[in-house]
């Protein structure tokens, strides 16, 4: 493990039970024709599908519950994938009326562990960015995931584990 200060995993993606607590959320809600599903592979979570722009569509999501310690000061997550740009998202609630928080990466090729801190966040509203205090790891209660940007196309990215430091 590269951060010899990481616990253990706060959601381990080879447990079929962290799979089924996330669900996807695509462009359809605002009547674009993207799709994506969740599947797994024994070892890690997949998400995969097409992005579409039809309809002012162009997006693809998923998000699941998630609970951080109080000390926590960063966030690792163990991922592989297609090369395209997603965003980690962060939020506090479940409303669609509320903030999110993203950190914008590139989905390596093989496995690497990705370090984000409060501070690699930035405050979004429906794709905009807004103003907002900086994120405290301990207050968000829903992490996920988004390919957005107008990529369209396939894409598909793994995820085997988030932990913090």
């Amino acid at each position: 493990m590269p951060f010899a200060h990481a616990g253990p995993p706060l959601l381990d993606f080879s447990s079929s039970e962290s799979v089924q607590m996330f669900r996807v959320i695509n462009d359809v809600v605002m009547g674009g024709a993207s799709t994506s599903r969740l599947g797994s592979t024994g070892a890690a979570m997949v998400f995969e599908g097409d992005v579409s722009l039809k309809n002012n569509g162009g997006f693809a999501s998923l998000r699941g519950p998630v609970r951080f310690p109080a000390e926590s000061a960063a966030l690792l997550l163990t991922v592989r994938g297609d090369g395209q740009r997603y965003k980690l998202t962060l939020k506090l609630d479940d409303s669609t009326s509320t903030v999110q928080y993203q950190a914008a990466f590139i989905a390596p090729s093989e496995w690497q562990t990705l370090r984000f801190r409060p501070t690699d966040f930035v405050a979004s509203f429906r794709g905009r960015a807004v103003s907002a205090p900086i994120v405290r790891l301990v207050d968000v209660q829903y992490v996920g995931l988004l390919i957005s940007d107008k990529q369209s196309g396939a894409f598909r990215i793994e995820l085997k584990d988030i932990r913090v430091e």
